[in-house]
């Protein structure tokens, strides 16, 4: 069966920190790349993060020094620490599996960042 599932959301004040984990399909992670991506109320969503099946990572501007994406490949898990934190970050957090012809979603986690 083919899955992403998401989890590790919640509500944090404004400067804490969260840890987001994505388990994936064996399927679907090895020799993919894996993102992470962002849709607050309103808001079209928006790419946050991604590293490719290498290791390479790149963030959006917003998260640069805050987030970081890593991955388990023992595990099939992706992971997204975010430091920091900030009421804007708030959002429904979605994990991406890709390839130039495959492209996988997960159901999202929300994250809540408020006092």
């Amino acid at each position: 069966q083919v899955q992403l599932v998401e989890s590790g959301g919640g509500l944090v004040q404004p400067g804490g920190s969260l840890r987001l984990s994505c388990a994936a399909s064996e399927m679907i992670f090895n020799g993919y790349a894996m993102a992470w991506y962002r849709q607050a109320p309103g808001k079209q969503r928006e790419w946050v993060a991604i590293i490719t099946n290498g290791g390479f990572t790149n963030y959006a501007n917003s998260v640069k020094g805050r987030f970081t994406i890593a991955r388990d490949n023992a595990k099939n898990t992706v992971f997204l620490q975010m430091n920091s934190l900030k009421p804007e970050d708030t959002a429904v957090y979605y994990c991406n599996s890709f390839t130039a012809k495959n492209d996988y979603w997960g159901q999202g986690t929300q994250v809540t960042v408020s006092s």
